[in-house]
């Protein structure tokens, strides 16, 4: 894991993240936090992690939300090989579309 990711600065952020209560206050601190193309990006990712835990093919996922073939495949790289951040969220996720 990076340097970057074991400062204290970045825990500030994600203690920050953890004092949100509500989808609203979440989308209100992110907005202020990120650029408009920022939050686009990190919303598309998160719909391509979904569509591939399901099982879509890349030309799907590509149709359905325009992400590159780039994104489709880092983000699959993530769901595989990555933190297990997409591992621990998504089924918390499908659980509560329930």
């Amino acid at each position: 894991m990076s340097k970057f990711y074991d400062k204290p600065s970045s825990d500030l952020l994600y203690q920050a993240m953890l004092e949100l209560h509500s989808v609203e206050e979440c989308r209100e601190f992110l907005q202020d936090l990120c650029t408009v193309s920022e939050l686009k990006a990190m919303e598309q990712r998160m719909e391509v992690a979904m569509l591939l835990d399901d099982g879509l093919i890349y030309s799907e996922i590509l149709e359905r939300t325009g992400a590159s073939s780039a994104t489709i495949s880092r983000v699959n790289r993530c769901l595989h090989y990555g933190a297990n951040g997409y591992r621990t969220i998504l089924p918390r996720l499908k659980e509560r579309q329930k």
